[in-house]
C-alpha cells in the first residue's frame, strides 16, 4: 500500500464529478487500499478517490478510527437511494480543506447502494456519523464539497484562508492534517 498525495482546495479537480467504475479489478482494489492507507496516515475517517486525484467513484470510510479501532469500509459507485427527512448537524472537516471546520446539516439516516471489492451489489443503512461521512464522501464523487452546504460568508472565509495558506506553502500533501473526512 502507498500513501497518496492529497488534493487541497482550491483545486478545480475537487469540483468535477467522478466517473463510474466500469470493472472492479485489481487496480480498483489497489486504489481502495492506497486510499485507506492515505486516510489513516492523515487521521481521517473518510476519503474519496477525487481527493487523491483519481476521478473514479470510489470512497473509503472508517468512523471507528475516532475511537482508536479500525473497521474499514470500501465503496465502489456508491449512491444514496434513500434518506430520512429528519436532519442531523455535525461539525465537519475535510482532508482537502486542512484545519477548516463548519457545522453542516444533512439527513440523519441514509441508505446507500454500492459495489463491494468483488463487484457485488450491496446496500447499507447508516445513521449518525457514518451517515454523515457517507454523504460527505459521496458528495465528493459528485463534485460537491462540504463548504457547498454552508453560507456564502462562511464558505468565502474558509476559501480565502486556504488560498492564502496554499500560496504560502503551508499545506503539503503529506500526513500532518487533523481534518476528519
Amino acid at each position: 500500500m502507498a500513501i497518496l498525495p492529497l488534493v487541497i482546495e482550491p483545486d478545480a479537480r475537487l469540483h468535477i464529478p467522478s466517473e463510474s467504475v466500469v470493472r472492479v479489478d485489481d487496480a480498483v482494489r489497489q486504489l481502495l487500499n492506497d486510499m485507506l492507507e492515505t486516510m489513516y496516515a492523515h487521521e481521517g475517517i473518510g476519503l474519496a478517490a477525487v481527493q487523491v486525484g483519481v476521478h473514479q467513484r470510489c470512497i473509503v470510510v472508517d468512523v471507528a478510527q475516532r475511537e482508536g479501532r479500525r473497521e474499514p469500509m470500501k465503496f465502489i459507485n456508491p449512491e444514496i437511494v434513500e434518506k430520512s427527512e429528519a436532519p442531523s448537524v455535525f461539525l465537519e472537516g475535510c482532508l482537502s480543506f486542512p484545519d477548516q471546520y463548519s457545522e453542516v446539516e444533512r439527513p440523519e439516516r441514509v441508505t446507500v447502494r454500492y459495489l463491494d471489492e468483488r463487484g457485488e451489489e450491496k446496500t447499507l443503512e447508516a445513521e449518525g456519523i457514518l451517515a454523515t461521512c457517507l454523504q460527505h464522501e459521496i458528495d465528493h464523487t459528485n463534485g460537491i464539497v462540504f463548504v457547498d452546504h454552508i453560507s456564502k460568508l462562511k464558505r468565502d472565509m474558509i476559501l480565502r484562508k486556504l488560498t492564502k495558506a496554499k500560496r504560502l506553502g503551508l499545506f503539503s500533501s503529506h500526513p500532518e492534517g487533523s481534518a476528519t473526512m
